[in-house]
């Protein structure tokens, strides 16, 4: 599950483009003077903690919460322009809410009348791919079937923009995998879209399973913006290193972001670090995100 060589930085109008974005709940400060820029043919990961404010900043992009600060997605005002924005955007949350009562022939019939852009030819293509039924209801299906069907109706809207909060809460590993390899080859790589390269934007806990589709990554700690960085970047920038303990104090004065002790040997983060002088003391890595997640909000992030 590997994003397409020919995308590269992040270039082209922003796709979301927000400056000193805030968001408060009573004397809660849910976005606290975010910045954010996204391009087009991009898949970013974003990483945070329960209440970090993940789920604020997806809401503010779709135009379903008020905000201070500069927002726009698609060159418009989520909020005073949400109808429009609409017509270019998809959004898969954590619970695919359809009624139970709805066949699956029925849900094709209602998306293919209210909007313009859905390619029912695509959707049927998917769904003949799983064991859905077309006379089946919803009741009927298990938790998986019920986001493969919301996949599919989704995936065959020619949208620019993909948002998906904690799409695979729930599902198994198999289900999970298959996912993410329908939505990396069959909506990000779409030939037939006559439109601008598409964007997805992604949360979830299972880092590890998104972290090889990504080609940027963005955490969020406490409403701030932690990190903001492509993947390709990350080797160059990141040093994870296993020494003993008898160099642990000549590596310690590298100045590392974090520390940890695992199996009687200390983990050490650095940002930045000369890799060549480093290289004396242990065994250096390129950190996987969940590592590098925990190396930045306990010892690096600067909160």
């Amino acid at each position: 599950m590997t994003p397409p060589n020919e995308i590269d930085g992040k270039s082209g109008a922003p796709v979301i483009e927000a400056r000193k974005l805030v968001k408060t709940y009573g004397s809660t400060r849910a976005l606290d003077g975010v910045d954010l820029n996204i391009g087009p043919g991009r898949i970013v990961g974003l990483i945070g903690p329960n209440g970090a404010g993940k789920t604020t900043a997806l809401k503010a992009m779709l135009g379903l919460a008020p905000y201070e600060g500069e927002l726009r997605v698609l060159g418009l005002n989520p909020y005073s322009e949400r109808a429009r924005l609409m017509r270019e955007v998809c959004f898969i949350a954590d619970v695919a809410v359809m009624p139970r009562w709805l066949k699956v022939k029925d849900a094709l019939d209602f998306v293919a009348g209210v909007h313009p852009r859905f390619n029912r030819a695509r959707a049927e293509d998917f769904l003949a791919r799983t064991e859905i039924r077309r006379n089946a209801r919803v009741k009927q299906l298990s938790k998986g079937m019920v986001t493969q069907l919301h996949l599919a109706l989704v995936m065959a809207i020619d949208a620019r923009l993909l948002v998906l909060d904690e799409p695979t809460l729930g599902l198994d590993i198999i289900y999970r995998k298959r996912f993410y390899d329908t939505l990396l080859n069959d909506y990000f790589v779409n030939e037939d879209s006559t439109e601008q390269p598409r964007t997805i934007v992604v949360t979830t806990h299972q880092v590890e399973e998104i972290e090889n589709i990504l080609t940027d990554v963005i955490f969020i700690a406490r409403g701030r913006i932690v990190l903001d960085t492509a993947m390709d970047q990350i080797a160059a920038r990141f040093t994870q290193m296993i020494v003993g303990s008898d160099r642990l104090k000549d590596a310690m004065a590298f100045g590392p972001i974090y520390q940890h002790e695992s199996i009687g040997r200390h983990v050490l983060y650095f940002e930045n670090a000369d890799r060549q002088s480093l290289a004396a003391f242990g065994e250096l890595r390129t950190p996987g995100l969940a590592d590098l997640f925990v190396a930045k909000l306990n010892g690096g992030a600067g909160l």
